[in-house]
């Protein structure tokens, strides 16, 4: 089934001593357009991560975040008790003063305090892993849900499109024994002798000018193929735009044939519910 490239999924995890929360966001792109944020010490699986969110989601501007926040008693800055010691030491030997005091000038100097940077827990991460794996299933769920929104919408304009089409099928006659009267009318007008046969040989060309049968035929083939591949299991919008683009085409020539205003009136009704078809095809995966 078809899927929209427009979706939403979040997957929160509590660990010990903090809170790991993962969001993904996807508007429409022409292909995958991934940007992630995280913290730098998770820096090192953000190839894995990409692989993992261009495997589900396919294309689309995507937004991948990755956020902590601290709950317990876990910090990367650790105070460097040895080196603090020594500088109060060092301290002491220059002025006289009281150690809270001498504590607060050391903690300053270089090196008092450092910023450990901790490798990645493997345990830790296979946790982190299954709640993006969680995230990537809401989002597809949601594009999924907005797909079936738009598979309705796309039936029913090629319904109304088909509907349209079996009017001017309708009309076609009635437009061809208009299109004859006038050639005789033009030809009554001049007030000439005519060769009879020259003017049916005449007649005849012009009127296969003005037949639409084929595009018609193609017409109504290009619908078919369509719902087809609308109720495909794969979710394919570029294939459903070109489709899209053919039924224009035939939709274009039959306007141009025509030359019979009631047909030109369904023609651009036609034009109209394709244009919007075009429009909602941009957001399917």
């Amino acid at each position: 089934m078809i899927q929209s490239m427009t979706g939403y999924g979040k997957s929160v995890l509590q660990l010990p001593t903090k809170k790991i929360s993962i969001e993904l966001k996807s508007l429409n792109s022409k292909s995958l357009d991934l940007n992630a944020r995280m913290p730098s010490m998770y820096r090192a699986k953000e190839l894995e991560i990409r692989k993992l969110i261009a495997k589900h989601l396919g294309r689309g501007k995507v937004d991948f975040s990755l956020y902590v926040e601290i709950t317990g008693e876990d910090t990367s800055s650790k105070i460097n008790k040895t080196v603090v010691k020594e500088y109060i030491k060092q301290l002491k030997d220059v002025v006289d003063g009281d150690t809270t005091e001498l504590l607060k000038m050391a903690i300053r100097l270089p090196d008092a305090v450092t910023t450990e940077r901790d490798d990645i827990d493997e345990e830790e991460w296979s946790l982190i892993a299954a709640e993006i794996n969680e995230a990537i299933s809401k989002i597809v769920a949601y594009r999924q849900d907005e797909g079936a929104i738009l598979k309705q919408d796309f039936s029913d304009r090629i319904t109304t499109l088909r509907r349209l089409l079996n009017e001017v099928i309708t009309m076609d006659p009635d437009r061809i024994d208009g299109v004859r009267a006038r050639l005789e009318k033009g030809i009554a007008d001049i007030k000439e002798k005519v060769d009879e046969n020259r003017f049916e040989q005449e007649l005849v060309y012009y009127i296969e000018k003005f037949d639409i049968t084929e595009e018609k035929v193609r017409l109504d083939n290009h619908l078919d193929y369509f719902i087809k591949a609308l109720n495909s299991d794969d979710s394919n919008g570029k294939k459903l735009g070109f489709i899209s683009q053919e039924i224009g085409r035939e939709i274009n020539t039959i306007g141009s044939k025509s030359n019979y205003a009631p047909m030109q009136k369904l023609v651009v009704q036609m034009k109209d519910e394709l244009e919007k078809i075009k429009e909602q095809l941009l957001n399917v995966l």
